[in-house]
């Protein structure tokens, strides 16, 4: 099976893409880890990418095409493969059919915007070790403390409220017009994401055989 996810950044994404992983015993395929693995093993697609983020500038999509069609040749995807992160614009949805990927199910997972500003700003990571904690879901036992090593908890600055807001407003505007371009095309499941992650999981799988 051949599946995209969408939802804007904090929707759950991740998290799903493991079950779904483990379930069809399928790869995901995050846009972020293939191109910090192609700059990695140096191919000719990463050493493009290489030269565009060292200047600053945004990678084109002709290069993250690039790279995830030479992802997408690779053994293990030959039974299909979940991507996530990829296609962020219609022109990319576009090339991916132009480069012949037949995509059998778009699943969309929805949270809405209130929620996911309180879900993201909610989390801190140990300045030290790294280990994550949400204030709601999975605070520290002393407020601002982890409880591994007692170093301190930060907010990263993704998680900030307003970058948060800058991340959804650039979803609203770039990616969601792919729910449209996958709804014409039949494509379209939409998930509606749950407190439970458990109970997201059961909608999502659900989806897959609808």
């Amino acid at each position: 099976m051949k599946l995209i996810l969408l939802g804007a950044p904090g929707a759950g994404k991740g998290t799903q893409a493991e079950v779904i992983c483990e379930k069809l015993g399928i790869p995901a395929i995050s846009t972020g880890n293939i191109i910090r693995e192609a700059l990695k093993n140096g191919t000719e697609m990463g050493l493009r990418a290489k030269s565009y983020m060292e200047s600053g500038a945004l990678v084109p999509d002709e290069v993250v095409i690039g790279i995830i069609k030479e992802r997408l040749q690779q053994d293990d995807c030959k039974n299909g493969f979940i991507l996530d992160g990829f296609p962020r614009t219609v022109p990319q949805a576009a090339a991916l059919d132009e480069m012949g990927v037949e995509i059998d199910r778009v699943i969309d997972i929805e949270v809405a915007d209130e929620a996911i500003e309180r879900r993201l700003s909610g989390r801190r990571v140990c300045e030290s070790c790294g280990a994550s904690y949400h204030v709601d879901y999975k605070p520290s036992k002393v407020e601002g403390v982890c409880d591994k090593d007692g170093g301190k908890l930060i907010i990263r600055k993704d998680d900030q409220p307003e970058t948060v807001r800058g991340r959804l407003a650039t979803y609203h505007e770039q990616t969601e017009p792919l729910k449209e371009f996958y709804q014409k095309k039949g494509k379209l499941r939409i998930v509606e994401g749950q407190e439970e992650v458990a109970d997201t999981t059961k909608l999502t799988l659900a989806a897959l055989e609808a």
